[in-house]
């Protein structure tokens, strides 16, 4: 089963456009390397490099000029994928090295599953030298193979888009199984379940303990099974600390670690124009939504991580300034998520298993922030423009509308 990612088109794009080395951070099994291979089969000319093969590491070591004995065609640059390079002890140089004698000659992809932008402090850095994307899990445009749009859905955010026939059943197996390509293309929850143990074992075990030093693994690996209930709640680090019995700073630095390593992703409350907003702790989200027990909270996690990967591309896409929030006051009115465009309120979103009637909370913020509303549901044939006092709001499955976002 090849499924095309919707950044497929936009990297090849910009190899065409720009020299800069593009590079692709994300989850481990999130599908890089597929990808990586995906845009060097379309390209057509290039070399394949992956730091976990001995004999690559030894290539690079003894020549870092490797590539440059690739054969040519006329009128096309070859492509160089460097896989996981920045496990490799001075990777920085050896990407500025090749960067700056070869790009006139050669077009550059890098990707890794750390943050390769988190390793560029101290030494040469490559600012200035490269592109920045982010591969996320499946969502389900790309797995309905509606091609995003992204200016489209930026005009009318809150209009109902069109119906996806496959898209419930597609949604329905998302939320058992993930979007991480492996566990969702064998499509058994037993799979998954097998697939999800080791997954962050294999993170705090490999990634984080390698490449950050930490020795507390036993206790990195009983943050990760604790966080699962945490999802959806305001995130509080004292109440983990008391868990784990450690310091206040080095629960937040292991929480911080976790970002790095795609592990979970943090979304702040919204304050500006809210007279009465609360305290500033963030809600917490897992990239492996399928691993939380309670259906509301894994629900509100799939959306997130949608929104989460739509506000980052349209960042990277350069069509502006966005950012993901959500919305509470302390009359503990709250609406899931904002999303906000050069930091004013663009497109309030809530959550609802099965609640049709737009939620009290949902109409206040809208009257508030003078924003199109949606209220999404975890349920399918649900579509519909409401009015309540004065205000409309859409109240659509999450499946459908979320088709439409990339």
């Amino acid at each position: 089963m090849v499924i095309e990612r919707n950044l497929q088109r936009f990297i090849l794009s910009d190899l065409e456009q720009y020299d800069q080395m593009l590079f692709v951070s994300g989850p481990r099994q999130s599908g890089k390397t597929t990808l990586a291979e995906m845009v060097l089969d379309r390209v057509g000319i290039g070399r394949y490099w992956n730091y976990d093969i001995p004999e690559d590491q030894i290539l690079l070591a003894r020549k870092p000029s490797f590539f440059e004995e690739i054969d040519r065609k006329k009128g096309v640059k070859p492509l160089v994928v460097f896989d996981e390079l920045h496990k490799y002890p001075h990777w920085k140089n050896i990407l500025k090295g090749a960067y700056d004698r070869s790009r006139k000659d050669f077009r550059f992809l890098i990707t890794g599953s750390g943050r390769l932008d988190l390793y560029q402090k101290g030494g040469d850095s490559l600012a200035g030298r490269y592109l920045l994307y982010h591969l996320f899990p499946l969502t389900i445009n790309e797995l309905t193979g509606k091609k995003a749009h992204l200016e489209d859905f930026l005009k009318s955010p809150n209009e109902l888009p069109g119906e996806q026939p496959e898209a419930a059943s597609i949604w329905k197996n998302l939320e058992t199984l993930s979007g991480f390509p492996e566990p969702f293309i064998r499509g058994t929850e037993t799979f998954y379940r097998r697939w999800s143990q080791a997954y962050s074992k294999q993170i705090v075990r490999e990634d984080i303990r390698d490449l950050t030093h930490i020795r507390q693994v036993g206790q990195l690996e009983l943050l990760a099974r604790l966080l699962p209930e945490k999802v959806g709640h305001l995130f509080s680090i004292n109440s983990i600390r008391e868990d784990l019995k450690v310091s206040f700073e080095t629960v937040k630095n292991w929480i911080r670690i976790f970002e790095n390593f795609f592990l979970v992703f943090l979304i702040p409350p919204w304050s500006k124009k809210l007279s009465r907003a609360i305290q500033k702790e963030p809600k917490l989200y897992l990239y492996n939504w399928a691993a939380i027990p309670d259906p509301g909270a894994r629900f509100e996690n799939m959306v997130a991580l949608h929104l989460y990967q739509a506000v980052t591309l349209w960042n990277e896409r350069g069509l502006g300034e966005f950012g993901l929030h959500f919305v509470r006051d302390r009359q503990k009115n709250e609406v899931d998520f904002l999303i906000s465009k050069k930091q004013n309120p663009f497109l309030l979103v809530e959550t609802k298993l099965t609640e049709t009637e737009p939620a009290a909370a949902l109409l206040k913020m809208k009257k508030l922030f003078h924003t199109p509303a949606v209220q999404l549901v975890n349920k399918s044939g649900v579509s519909r423009h409401l009015t309540r006092n004065d205000e409309k709001i859409l109240v659509v499955s999450a499946a459908r509308w979320l088709s439409s976002l990339p």
